[in-house]
């Protein structure tokens, strides 16, 4: 009986402290000002959807706010967008790309776009394995980049996050259950399941 108590619980305390872990390591690793951001070579911008005009989301356009705002301060050299491109007719990298060029004025030789980020886990490793970023600066909204910054991290890429939470985004209680449901998945999917991940030759552009 006792020792199946001190299963249940090592269990339920590994339960609390797996989110709790990730989630404090990767905030004590976020800029939320650009000015004092650090320079790093590459910056990673993640997909966060798009509109049916298929243009960017609120989200996903504050995100490519504050990467244009880190090129123009010249904090960064190189961007890769990442992001969903599964469907013919929806192209998340293409339209972070075009917008950065169109309307931030990036030149369109320092952006580089991954077809195939269509989440957290495959921008970080295709980042590493593909890409050959060894280093970069993760540019998403405050409640994703503990997440983002640890699991790069784990697999690889030495990471800081700019938090790109420029509005007052409203989630409800469903949206906060399926973020902390996502923290233990990137445990899982880093140290248990190591999901497969559209794969490639290396290309080392960046």
């Amino acid at each position: 009986m006792k020792k199946f108590l001190l299963v249940i619980g090592i269990f339920i305390l590994a339960t609390v402290l797996i989110p709790f872990w990730i989630f404090r390591f990767g905030s004590n690793h976020i800029y939320t000002s650009t000015e004092s951001v650090s320079p790093t070579a590459v910056a990673i911008v993640f997909g966060a959807g798009l509109t049916v005009q298929q243009t960017p989301s609120d989200a996903l356009h504050d995100r490519l706010s504050v990467v244009a705002d880190l090129f123009h301060k010249n904090k960064i050299k190189v961007i890769l967008v990442s992001g969903d491109n599964r469907f013919e007719n929806y192209n998340e990298p293409e339209v972070m790309r075009q917008t950065l060029v169109k309307e931030f004025l990036i030149p369109a030789d320092v952006i580089f776009a991954d077809y195939a980020g269509r989440r957290t886990y495959d921008t970080c490793i295709r980042a590493k394995q593909i890409w050959g970023v060894e280093e970069a600066i993760l540019v998403s909204q405050g409640y994703h980049l503990p997440r983002a910054i640890w699991t790069c991290e784990q697999v690889g890429v030495k990471s800081t996050g700019m938090s790109a939470s420029l509005q007052s985004y409203v989630y409800g209680w469903k949206f906060k259950i399926r973020e902390i449901g996502a923290l233990y998945k990137a445990f899982f999917d880093v140290y248990i399941h190591h999901p497969s991940y559209i794969g490639g030759e290396s290309i080392n552009d960046l």
